[in-house]
């Protein structure tokens, strides 16, 4: 296996264990911020629409939140 198999794999990996802490009902703050940081470093973003979780979310914050969000679109 060469050097790039094994990032492949070692990549493959980390993806595959960070679901299953975001699939945990537990899961920390740390180890959220690290799966937006790999989301992040892998060019992963989106963007909320109704009726979606993000979407839920963003609908959710206190309106201050929401115009701050709205001016940076």
């Amino acid at each position: 296996m060469n050097v790039e198999q094994k990032l492949g794999s070692l990549h493959e990996l980390l993806c595959d264990r960070l679901m299953e802490l975001v699939q945990n009902d537990e899961v920390s703050a740390s180890e959220l911020n690290v799966i937006r940081q790999f989301l992040r470093d892998n060019n992963i973003d989106a963007l909320p629409r109704d009726g979606s979780p993000l979407g839920e979310l963003v609908a959710s914050l206190p309106e201050d939140f929401k115009k701050a969000y709205n001016k940076a679109q």
